[in-house]
């Protein structure tokens, strides 16, 4: 692996746990974040291995140091949702010869954002059975709220992902 793309998958781990810790809107188990952002580019720059890690490793920092719970049976659940957003990103990305526009950005940012929507609601279903806090209103109450804010983030994401797509793949490749 070159030193540029290694440090670029590190920084934006990084990013993602500060995304993740800068939660501009947090209530009960609605979370309104960028997180996402760095896995997306991770896996439209580089593909579905290095989009995953991006996820994993972010989201497992996250849940480790800053979300208050650290290591638990369902830790694994909690990140799962962005390493295999990770991975479906980097998939279509390379299925695509990494030719990407607008129109399969926002595509692919939204079946990005139903599967972690989904993963994430599997992961507060198994979390709150196991716990004992479930509750339906808890678990499936703002569903269609969840996929709004996804839909819209996809379309902000795609508005700015392709100029820094170009301009990433400049800098690695130097």
């Amino acid at each position: 692996m070159k030193v540029r793309k290694l440090t670029t998958i590190a920084l934006l781990s990084a990013v993602y746990v500060v995304l993740s810790i800068l939660t501009p809107i947090k209530i009960q188990n609605f979370k309104f974040t960028f997180e996402a952002f760095p896995v997306l580019v991770a896996g439209l720059l580089f593909g579905p291995l290095d989009g995953c890690l991006v996820g994993a490793l972010g989201s497992f920092i996250y849940q480790l140091f800053f979300s208050g719970y650290g290591i638990t049976p369902t830790t694994p659940l909690w990140v799962l949702p962005h390493a295999f957003s990770g991975l479906l990103v980097g998939y279509c990305a390379l299925k695509n010869n990494f030719d990407l526009d607008f129109r399969k950005i926002v595509f692919i940012s939204i079946v990005s954002a139903f599967c972690v929507t989904a993963l994430n609601i599997l992961a507060l279903y198994v979390d709150s059975k196991l716990y004992g806090y479930y509750s339906p209103t808890l678990v499936f109450g703002n569903i269609i709220f969840k996929v709004i804010v996804g839909i819209i983030l996809a379309f902000l994401y795609a508005s700015i992902l392709p100029k820094l797509l170009s301009y990433l793949k400049k800098q690695i490749n130097q």
